[in-house]
């Protein structure tokens, strides 16, 4: 296989732009991340890369609980805020303001909508990036949007 041809190849396919946030008591862990794509109807299912040496990767590990948001076109502010490391104060989380969802996880409050979830496995040591299938408990549209994609954005990711 021509390397370059699966790199190029691979970044064509269509990735959305999130924030996923999760907190084991007092640590929290945030990270934009664009590997997520749902799984189930009956239960409601997603799934989601994750790098397993990741702070967000940790907190839901631990916790078991995790909220991932959906960004809307022209977020990329918001977006580029969890390409750093979490920091999480009283202020917010990387200087976003959140508030504690019914699973304890951070709800991001700038979020036009969001999921809440549980873990309900983890598939790790097969390569760089882990895999995260959760079940949606909570979910909630403040506002419609058209979701950001990584296609639509300055970045790029994969390959």
């Amino acid at each position: 296989m021509d390397p370059e041809s699966r790199h190029r190849t691979l970044r064509m396919m269509s990735n959305g732009v999130y924030i996923m946030t999760s907190r084991s008591g007092a640590r929290f862990g945030a990270a934009t991340v664009t590997w997520v794509s749902q799984a189930s109807f009956r239960p409601p299912l997603i799934m989601a890369a994750l790098r397993p040496g990741s702070n967000v990767f940790a907190c839901l590990r631990d916790s078991g609980v995790a909220a991932l948001h959906i960004l809307g076109r022209g977020q990329e502010d918001m977006a580029r805020r969890f390409f750093a490391p979490t920091e999480a104060g009283a202020s917010g989380i990387n200087g976003e303001p959140f508030q504690e969802g019914v699973t304890a996880a951070p709800i991001l409050r700038n979020a036009p909508a969001y999921l809440e979830c549980r873990v309900r496995r983890i598939i790790d040591g097969l390569g760089d990036h882990a895999v995260v299938v959760l079940e949606v408990l909570d979910a909630s549209c403040r506002e419609p949007v058209r979701p950001m994609t990584i296609a639509e954005s300055p970045w790029e990711y994969g390959g």
